[in-house]
């Protein structure tokens, strides 16, 4: 795939920043290329066929050999990080066609960092992952979304607000929860959850629903709101598989751990799952140390 002729001067993604218009006139990209990226650049999220072979044999081992926990008599609706017994999901998270795709639009190599393997549709309400992982500078995550087999209007499908990933990017501090509230999640996030949706229907944003042919993948932009859909149909599977990736060349952190204003940063040790290795983290294009939180603030160290 083609290369853009420069980065932008501003650290994040280079489609997210006010250079982006006269980057793209400059690029060389064709003309199908072209439209990938403003659909990207412009809605969030990017529908792709990543041209999976043998995806009924993949469906088939990640429906039977992964152990999907079992509450009140049905499968739960997830299984994390997975990869790390199953060689599919691993593959799976590393396919070279999404890998090229992520590189193309985002201009860095991916890293993929974790799994999430579901058997039914989740129903989650609508949030942003920028909640969950994040990083300095912002923007460097993604999510990339393959249908195992067909997701319709009735099996629970993802749904998804347009634009809305050019909204500010919320921490929790930003809507009035104060560093004890973090102690318990189960009480501060629905709030987070609540506000998000005032916040949408104030700013007029349009919920559709993304509905998939077994193979095809939805890659989603860190800030872009979305959600789990009502599973209309209860007899129904809707086997999926979520890979989150991070992009070298940034530090790596969990908002709803962290405090920022109060210097107080939760960095994740993240593992590559390629390879297996930690990533290492980076500020202004110097590896850094990022050690976990533990009672007090933790910067990070330039290493010499």
């Amino acid at each position: 795939m083609s290369a853009i002729v420069r980065e932008a001067p501003i650290l994040q993604p280079w489609f997210a920043t006010p250079f982006y218009e006269k980057i793209l006139r400059e690029s060389s990209f064709s003309k199908i290329e072209t439209e990938q990226i403003q659909q990207y650049a412009n809605h969030g999220y990017l529908v792709i066929d990543p041209e999976i072979d043998n995806i009924d044999e993949i469906a088939r081992v990640l429906r039977d050999d992964i152990p999907y926990p079992i509450h009140d008599g049905k499968p739960y609706n997830r299984v994390q990080d997975h990869w790390r017994h199953n060689e599919t999901v691993k593959k799976l998270a590393c396919h070279p066609k999404v890998l090229e795709t992520l590189e193309f639009l985002y201009q860095r190599p991916a890293i993929p960092f974790q799994t999430l393997n579901f058997p039914v549709g989740t129903e989650q309400a609508t949030h942003s992952d920028t909640i969950h992982f994040n990083s300095i500078p912002e923007r460097w995550m993604c999510g990339v979304w393959i249908a195992l087999e067909d997701v319709d209007h009735d099996n629970g499908p993802l749904h998804y607000y347009p634009g809305s990933h050019k909204l500010p990017i919320f921490s929790m501090h930003d809507i009035g929860l104060s560093p004890q509230d973090y102690t318990d999640l189960g009480q501060s996030y629905p709030i987070y959850e609540r506000i998000v949706g005032e916040m949408l229907e104030a700013g007029n944003f349009e919920r559709k629903e993304v509905h998939l042919k077994k193979g095809q993948g939805l890659i989603w932009e860190a800030n872009l709101y979305h959600g789990g859909s009502l599973i209309r149909d209860r007899r129904r599977t809707r086997l999926t598989q979520v890979t989150h990736y991070y992009f070298g060349g940034a530090a790596y952190y969990g908002p709803l751990q962290s405090d920022a204003p109060l210097g107080k940063m939760v960095w994740r040790q993240v593992e590559n799952i390629t390879d297996g290795r930690p990533i290492q983290h980076a500020y202004n294009g110097k590896p850094v140390t990022a050690p976990m939180f533990n009672g007090s603030p933790q910067m990070l160290k330039i290493i010499e």
